[in-house]
């Protein structure tokens, strides 16, 4: 079994936010992965629903903001609607996901974590106006 270590990233390479998975599989795609560190964030979430969501991606009805997405009112949020709109998100570029030295470029991509035990995510904001 292998622990995972998830880490967020600006685009400069500053971290802002990092956390471990134990007791998972030392194989997997790059789409349970995503799919775990979904399940993870809501699960989070769940256990003390609030107004903000601190998450990969925003989830459906919410307004992004600098540090996370506020919800119109505190509720438990559906984990596999989020690894949906996850996947869908990294299809379309809104996030890329580095495994050790190299940039992970399709779903279905087969991650050993004996030799990249770290997925570091970096997500991509659109720019005003463009």
């Amino acid at each position: 079994m292998a622990t995972v270590t998830f880490r967020d990233e600006t685009t400069t390479g500053r971290a802002t936010a990092e956390w471990q998975v134990a007791g998972q599989p030392a194989r997997m795609t790059v789409r349970e992965l995503i799919r775990l560190r979904v399940r993870e964030e809501v699960t989070r979430h769940n256990a003390r629903p609030g107004d903000r969501f601190h998450g990969l991606v925003r989830p459906d009805d919410a307004e992004t903001e600098l540090d996370g997405h506020r919800l119109r009112e505190p509720r438990r949020i559906d984990w596999e609607r989020q690894a949906e709109i996850a996947e869908h998100a990294f299809l379309a570029n809104g996030f890329f996901v580095l495994l050790g030295d190299r940039q992970a470029e399709d779903l279905d991509e087969v991650v050993d974590l004996d030799t990249a035990p770290g997925a570091v995510f970096v997500k991509l904001v659109a720019l005003a106006g463009g």
